[in-house]
Parts: C-alpha cells; sequence; structure tokens
C-alpha cells in the first residue's frame, strides 16, 4: 500500500469523520492493511491529516486556476460569478470540496496553528491573483471595476458568506443569497467608463 493510496482512504475517512471522528484503524481497514502499516509512511494521525490537507489545499488551487483559464474569453462578470455558480455545483456533489471548506471554517482545535498555516497562505495568494484579475482589465461591459484590490476582498468576503450558507443552508438557500447579493457587489465594484 502507498503513501497516497493511504492518503486517499484518509481523505474518504477525514471528510465523513471529520478529525476527531476518523480513527487511524478505520483508515487501515478501509485499505485493507494493518493499523501499523500507516507508520511506514506517517508518523502520527496528526501528520497523515496535514499532509492529506496539504494535498487538497494544491488541488483546488489548480482547479481554481483551471476554472479561471478555461473561462478566461468570458466578461469578467460572468466568469466571477461563474465560479461561485461552479464552486457551489462541485461542493454538492464532492467529498474533497466538502471537506476543504469545512477544515477552511471549523479546522481541528487541537491543529488549529497548523492549519491556518495553510489556509492564510492560500487565501493571500488567491487575493493577489483576483486582484491582478480585476485590474488587468478584462472584458467589463461598458465600465472598468473600482479599486482591484478592495473588489477582489469584497468577492472573497461575498465567497465566504455563500460558503458558509453550503455548508448550513443547503443549495436551494445558497442559490437565493447568491442571486441576491451579487447584483450588490456587482455594481458596487464595475462602474460606466
Amino acid at each position: 500500500m502507498s503513501a497516497a493510496e493511504i492518503k486517499q482512504s484518509a481523505l474518504a475517512r477525514f471528510a465523513q469523520d471529520g478529525y476527531e471522528g476518523a480513527s487511524l484503524k478505520h483508515i487501515a481497514d478501509d485499505c485493507g492493511i494493518k493499523k501499523p502499516s500507516i507508520y511506514a509512511h506517517f508518523s502520527s494521525k496528526e501528520d497523515l491529516f496535514l499532509q492529506v490537507l496539504a494535498d487538497v489545499f494544491e488541488r483546488q488551487k489548480q482547479r481554481i486556476e483551471d476554472y479561471f483559464e478555461e473561462h478566461a474569453s468570458l466578461p469578467l462578470e460572468a466568469q466571477l460569478k461563474g465560479f461561485v455558480v461552479d464552486w457551489q455545483q462541485i461542493y454538492e456533489r464532492d467529498a474533497e470540496r466538502k471537506f476543504f471548506l469545512r477544515m477552511v471554517f471549523f479546522p481541528p482545535s487541537a491543529l488549529y496553528d497548523d492549519v491556518m498555516n495553510l489556509v492564510y497562505p492560500f487565501l493571500d495568494e488567491q487575493e493577489q491573483k483576483l486582484s491582478r484579475l480585476l485590474a488587468a482589465g478584462c472584458p467589463v461591459q461598458g465600465g472598468i471595476i473600482r479599486h482591484p484590490r478592495q473588489a477582489a476582498i469584497a468577492y472573497l468576503t461575498l465567497l465566504d458568506g455563500i460558503a458558509v450558507e453550503m455548508l448550513y443552508g443547503g443549495e436551494a438557500r445558497t442559490t437565493r443569497r447568491l442571486e441576491a447579493a451579487w447584483p450588490v457587489y456587482w455594481s458596487g465594484v464595475s462602474r460606466e467608463r
């Protein structure tokens, strides 16, 4: 059993049971190995969890980049709103996305600092990339983006609110919130030339 296979089983177990509820015995059982075999690759449950989480952050980062590359020809508003809609749709069917959001908002208390050492650089990098996208003059029909850095921060704040609704409220409530908040956000950050 490779480390990658163990991490895949651990991801499924952490996504389902959370950090506290997942046990190395259950992860080993899911892999069809004995618990001591995990220690050939990972020093502890904490080590395994943090490696799984780091991998998840890298994949999520890549998915964000891929989304914006694939949709670069769309007007900026369509790219940005579409990303939120896409994020929600993937969340509804993807255990990794659910795990990612839960860990961003509710990290295990025993590993809070370690998790935040992944979260904050991730968020800072996304803010910088989004600021550049907004400042680059992507197609905004009939206008420009005011204050790209503040617009990026506001977008991420909107995304946080939508993500919390995904965690607690479900698809219908999330969609209702997005449809109410989006026009207010967009009219606040864009302006006529």
